[in-house]
């Protein structure tokens, strides 16, 4: 055995720190001492989506698994700064504890709140001050650009809406996105290059804007079209096996006939 470890039966969150900076030392893991931030920074989006795939699929054993992988994540890149002597995980404990209790003044403090909406108002002003952000731009700006371009969106439009720039009812934000249509369908037809990707973006964000009146999440309303159209085409294939059609040399034609009788059935398609 290489190194000083005790196996137990059950184990807790500081045998999973006292593990990482097994697998970090000189008789660890030659791949985990290799790795920084910048090398494992897509598993932790990778494994954050695991996540909402276990909950999605209401699977109790599949949530713990995931959260533990997403957990480890955590205390991987507080391991690195441990060895910089720039933060560990018990400052990063720290730091969140602090912000739930300056965040709850409701719970922690004298503030009284009457509802959840009340909340989340009281939680954005403390968050933007503590970060000294006074202009709507300067909020807009703390959304991550490397959100979801959909979710991205759709908390930008949410920031603008607070200080009134927007749309009074739905039918303004359709107008808009008529609007942009027409605009990208003339960029396309003008054969501009330079023009069709930004009219493109301009409809995806009116689009945005349509699914926030009308309260749908655009990314999920976008997966739910995804699977929509993955089961739809596995009817079209299914169809064309039956009817010795060969789908890869099929004409568009004979596929949008099945598509339109997948379509029509009575299926849960």
């Amino acid at each position: 055995m290489k190194v000083d470890f005790v196996f137990k039966k059950t184990y807790n969150i500081d045998d999973l720190l006292l593990i990482m900076k097994i697998l970090r030392g000189e008789s660890g893991c030659p791949w985990d001492r290799e790795q920084t931030h910048e090398s494992i920074k897509k598993s932790l989006i990778e494994e954050t989506y695991e996540v909402i795939e276990a909950i999605n699929k209401k699977d109790g054993e599949l949530l713990k698994e995931e959260l533990g992988d997403v957990l480890l994540q955590v205390v991987f890149h507080s391991e690195m700064e441990s060895e910089k002597s720039n933060f560990d995980f018990s400052d990063v404990c720290d730091g969140i504890c602090k912000k739930l209790i300056e965040r709850h003044p409701h719970v922690f403090a004298d503030i009284e709140v009457k509802d959840s909406g009340e909340v989340l108002l009281n939680w954005e002003e403390i968050k933007s001050k503590s970060k000294n952000r006074k202009t709507q731009t300067e909020k807009m700006l703390s959304v991550p650009r490397e959100l979801p371009a959909l979710m991205r969106s759709e908390k930008i439009q949410q920031k603008a809406a607070k200080v009134g720039f927007d749309w009074q009812d739905v039918s303004g934000a359709f107008g808009k996105l008529y609007e942009e249509t027409a605009e990208l369908k003339a960029a396309v037809e003008n054969n501009d290059g330079e023009n069709m990707a930004e009219e493109l973006g301009d409809l995806l964000f009116s689009a945005v804007n349509v699914s926030r009146f009308i309260g749908v999440d655009p990314e999920e309303a976008l997966s739910s079209s995804c699977d929509k159209f993955i089961n739809r085409f596995s009817e079209v294939e299914r169809l064309a096996g039956e009817r010795n059609i060969d789908i890869n040399s099929a004409s568009l034609e004979e596929l949008e006939r099945l598509w339109n009788e997948v379509k029509k059935s009575n299926g849960p398609y």
